[in-house]
């Protein structure tokens, strides 16, 4: 299991190669709201549904090179096991059909007009996500964009 650090604690979050026919979650390892949303979501899978792998890792762009860099450090992007792309909102909402303890959430995130404001929301909070956490490392300078 990979282990991303958090700032509260530390989660094995099952990588890829752990569970090789899961639906893999890309999402900014280096920012530390994002980890602890990513934790929310392993507490809530349960049930080996869901890998996890930071944009950063080497793997990501060796394995899905259609997904840019700037997408990934954009929208939190899962690719479901049948290799689709569900970025942002939308990939919380697949979440809702996907994951036994958000089902409740999935009649709200498919009624009509809910979309438009769930990207809306989405980008505001992942435009902000570095003001809300701590940036804990950041090699190639693209984080300072987000500041």
């Amino acid at each position: 299991m990979a282990q991303i650090a958090a700032t509260t604690s530390d989660l094995e979050l099952p990588s890829p190669a752990d569970l090789p026919t899961a639906d893999v979650v890309i999402f900014d390892g280096q920012c530390s709201f994002c980890r602890r949303q990513v934790e929310r979501i392993s507490r809530a899978d349960g049930g080996g549904r869901l890998a996890f792998v930071s944009l950063h890792d080497p793997l990501v762009a060796q394995r899905w090179p259609d997904l840019s860099h700037d997408q990934l450090m954009n929208e939190m992007t899962i690719v479901d096991r049948h290799d689709n792309r569900h970025g942002g909102a939308a990939a919380f909402r697949y979440l809702t059909r996907r994951l036994p303890r958000w089902w409740a959430l999935a009649p709200i995130m498919h009624f009509p007009g809910v979309m438009l404001i769930a990207r809306w929301a989405y980008r505001q909070i992942a435009k902000r996500r570095y003001r809300w956490g701590k940036i804990d490392s950041c090699d190639d300078g693209s984080c300072a964009v987000h500041l």
